[in-house]
């Protein structure tokens, strides 16, 4: 049974040009049931919609990441309001902030909450995307109270505990794995895994034994075995039930995948 649901991928990106086709028909035939490819771009959210319709069991999410914003982004949102209105569209994301990189702070927020307004109009989760913001992102994510997935969580168990309280899921990936991920292992043994999605942001964050390699969606049973173990359950536990968490907070509880 395939029971592997990547939340957050982006098959996009340069590094899969030389064998995209290959690698995903591989990973639908085997043991991936579903993938999510984000948009972090208009563009790129148009590169997301065409590999949705591409394959069978891929779906999107549109939007423009914290990293990408420019004076044109607002502007921009009226095509995001419009690829959003796709079949395969599944989410609003890959939204946020990020405060590593030296990107207008001001113009983030902007961009963050208005994308946010348009998943609330449109009926549709976000995966949000926090890089060193944790207290704004929670202050927004607590104003507008949207639905969906803190991708890549690397906040406090308290943070954690919150950002459920208020109906969303955690997304875990690849650091779990890494020999310094306190933080994120003491995240996954606190939360219930009905609150979990598993991911890769594939090509980057490969769990252990790959890590600095290129990931993809077949690694995420390194993530699940490791869920497990902290968890002490069985890793087909793990991937069953956060299969049906991902196809909840997608809305997508009527799909069968095959």
């Amino acid at each position: 049974m395939k029971m592997i649901f990547d939340t957050h991928a982006h098959y996009d990106d340069s590094a899969f040009d030389s064998d995209r086709d290959e690698l995903l028909t591989k990973l639908f035939s085997e043991n991936v049931a579903c993938i999510v490819n984000q948009g972090t771009t208009v563009e790129l959210s148009k590169c997301s919609i065409a590999l949705a319709e591409q394959y069978e069991n891929m779906y999107c999410a549109v939007g423009i990441h914290p990293e990408c914003v420019t004076e044109n982004s607002l502007s921009e949102l009226d095509e995001i309001r419009q690829l959003a209105r796709h079949k395969k569209a599944v989410a609003i994301g890959e939204i946020g902030l990020d405060y590593y990189w030296d990107t207008p702070r001001d113009l983030q927020k902007a961009v963050f909450e208005q994308q946010l307004l348009l998943a609330e109009q449109l009926h549709l989760p976000v995966t949000i995307h926090d890089r060193e913001a944790h207290g704004d992102v929670l202050a927004i994510i607590q104003k507008y109270r949207p639905k969906g997935i803190l991708h890549c969580f690397s906040g406090s168990v308290e943070t954690a505990r919150e950002i459920i309280r208020l109906g969303m899921y955690i997304g875990v990936g690849g650091v779990v794995t890494f020999k310094n991920s306190r933080k994120a292992v003491d995240v996954v043994a606190d939360i219930p895994l009905e609150r979990i999605v598993l991911e890769t942001d594939c090509p980057y964050l490969s769990p252990v034994p790959f890590r600095g390699k290129r990931n993809d969606s077949s690694m995420i049973q390194y993530v699940a075995l490791k869920i497990a173990e902290i968890k002490h359950i069985p890793v087909e536990e793990v991937l069953k039930t956060t299969l049906e968490n991902a196809k909840r907070v997608y809305q997508m509880e009527r799909c069968v995948f095959q």
